[in-house]
């Protein structure tokens, strides 16, 4: 049987169950990753290795005793580390927090547990997950695994490089503008973000309740799809069997391939292709006005991430790093007209793109981002209008489809000249997460990039 560490959350999930591995064994071999992949890409906060270690002794016990939790009995995870449990400290990547114990328990968590996975560690994270690069002036930047030189993608960094750098098996990240898109994207990963409101954010980090939403990082669509599955409390697994022969896969005629990086737009060119193999039907599509949805995004995002911190904002600003600081600052000012336009303008926006390109589609397919992974130096600009405009770039491709709340599939469709992934996204029309997941499950079944590793 080959190493533990390389199995995939299905693969290990179903070793354990037919006891071909212990739920100790996967528990000390992720430990043992963790612990040496630490100190080059700083992608933990916390290693919780003696309760995780009593908690894989007891699922084995229970294993014993015929008894099995769920589909994830004994597989270790590590989280992005803004989802609470109580009586434990959960940072959000910040200063401010980092003395606080939750009153409570991430519903997601719970689900979780009850399904048999066993937390071990938290993440690293943009602080308040107010960042797409993946930088955190507080505990360290997060660093890409396949170049610790170049960005992560946040502001779920430590759980993009945990998982590829088979640090974790799988991790939960956040997506409000495209937390978990970006860093599948830089880290050659499978992410989904849910149809908004899909999966519960109950005592988790607030950052725009109108755009949150919580969603799985994993090594292959198929461990995304489970992942899902129990944190959504319904099953995709089956679904991804189905064939996608006959699927519409729309190319977009505008935004995507603007000022597209040449290595990317081939990468695009040639998923596509695979996609054709596979009998679908590849289809040009135009697409309604990006920049205007990425402003109603933008207006909703200003309004809403202020009021949770008003008080520390006028208390402690000093506490927040500069960037965080100046995005708190430059949102402020929203007036409630702007954010009431930008909240009765969504509906018909969301009904008017379905119209438009879902009408004629099954699936919109294009990049992540539209250029090659950066370094570290290169984005570390903290304040000012360049910060503003590197940030807005990072996100061009993901927030509108934040804005309209529809579920999106991440999954590595290739490598740059430099050795860097390239992500794919296939974006899906509202609760129909089924035929992006299974449209990205039979892409991996035909390629081999997300069995790459870094390290």
């Amino acid at each position: 049987m080959e190493s533990l560490i390389s199995l995939s959350c299905v693969q290990l999930a179903a070793a354990i169950r037919e006891r071909r591995a212990s739920c100790v064994a996967a528990m000390e071999a992720v430990l043992e990753r963790a612990r040496a992949v630490q100190p080059r890409l700083n992608c933990f906060l916390r290693i919780d290795a003696e309760t995780a270690l009593a908690a894989a002794h007891l699922a084995d016990r229970e294993l014993e005793r015929g008894y099995v939790r769920g589909p994830l009995h004994g597989v270790p995870m590590a989280h992005k580390d803004m989802y609470y449990r109580r009586g434990v400290v959960s940072t959000c990547g910040s200063k401010i927090l980092r003395d606080t114990p939750a009153t409570g328990t991430a519903k997601v968590l719970e689900h979780l547990d009850a399904a048999g996975a066993i937390q071990f560690g938290v993440l690293n994270m943009a602080e308040f997950a107010m960042g797409p690069t993946g930088h955190n002036w507080h505990y360290g930047h997060c660093r890409n695994p396949w170049d610790p030189e170049r960005v992560t993608g946040g502001s779920s960094s430590g759980s993009g490089a945990s998982v590829a750098a088979r640090a974790a098996f799988a991790a939960l990240g956040s997506d409000t503008g495209g937390s978990v898109r970006l860093p599948a994207a830089f880290c050659g990963i499978a992410g989904v973000r849910p149809t908004h409101g899909r999966v519960s954010v109950e005592n988790i980090l607030p950052l725009c309740p109108s755009l949150d939403t919580v969603g799985p990082l994993t090594r292959t669509v198929g461990d995304a799809a489970l992942v899902l599955g129990v944190i959504a409390e319904t099953g995709w697994m089956r679904e991804l069997e189905k064939p996608v022969a006959g699927l519409r896969i729309g190319r977009p005629r505008q935004v995507f391939y603007e000022g597209c990086d040449p290595e990317i737009a081939a990468a695009m060119a040639a998923s596509l292709e695979v996609f054709r193999r596979l009998g679908a039907t590849v289809v040009d599509v135009d697409l309604p006005d990006f920049s205007k949805l990425s402003a109603l995004a933008a207006a909703l995002h200003a309004a809403e991430a202020n009021p949770f911190h008003d008080e520390w904002f006028r208390t402690r600003p000093q506490d927040y790093s500069p960037q965080v600081r100046e995005r708190l600052e430059r949102g402020r000012p929203t007036l409630a007209l702007d954010y009431v336009k930008a909240m009765q303008a969504r509906a018909p926006a969301i009904a008017a793109f379905c119209e438009a390109v879902f009408s004629k589609v099954d699936l919109v397919h294009g990049p992540v981002v539209s250029f090659q992974t950066p370094t570290i130096a290169e984005t570390d600009i903290a304040t000012g209008e360049a910060a503003a405009q590197m940030l807005g770039r990072f996100v061009r491709l993901t927030r509108p489809i934040s804005y309209l709340g529809l579920p999106v599939v991440c999954a590595n469709a290739g490598f740059t000249k430099a050795g860097m992934p390239i992500g794919m996204q296939l974006i899906a029309p509202p609760l129909d997460e089924a035929t992006a997941l299974r449209a990205g499950h039979a892409f991996q079944r035909a390629t081999d990039w997300h069995l790459r590793a870094p390290l």
